[in-house]
């Protein structure tokens, strides 16, 4: 079991917006702007960061719920910074306050749901699930942190 969080411990997640990070990217009739999908990954990284030093073995912490709103865009070339607060936590699930910001105002806020899941465990119960999750779709980093581009 992961040891205990402290209520207010942080985490940070940056990346400089290119091409593939934008609406354009998917859908070229949008405008080459910060899509939401890629803010609220870079959000989740956050959390992750913020939550992960508490865990143990080989435990991870996963994303259960998000509820974010993007308020303002953000082009090619800016630089998105997340940050994560831990601000709750209620029998296993853990609520972490998120904000985005690029270089000149705030882009987006809200909460994002973690929990803590072994992942042995978590294996065993995909393959009762026939749905077999090899361990090659876990790279390591040597860190115990899956890769991140940020």
């Amino acid at each position: 079991m992961a040891k205990p969080i402290p209520i207010g411990v942080r985490g940070e997640a940056e990346e400089t917006v290119e091409f593939r990070h934008t609406l354009s990217a998917n859908h070229p009739e949008l405008p080459p702007v910060y899509s939401t999908p890629d803010m609220i990954r870079l959000m989740e990284t956050a959390a992750f960061h913020a939550l992960q030093p508490y865990c143990e073995g080989d435990e991870i912490n996963v994303g259960t719920s998000i509820h974010i709103e993007h308020r303002a865009a953000s082009g090619i070339g800016a630089r998105i910074k997340a940050e994560a607060v831990l601000e709750a936590f209620d029998g296993r699930f853990y609520t972490v306050r998120v904000t985005a910001r690029d270089d000149k105002q705030e882009i987006g806020r809200g909460t994002v749901g973690r929990a803590v899941v072994n992942m042995g465990k978590f294996r065993e119960k995909m393959k009762e699930k026939q749905y077999p999750v090899p361990s090659s779709q876990y790279p390591e980093t040597g860190s115990g942190r899956p890769n991140s581009d940020g």
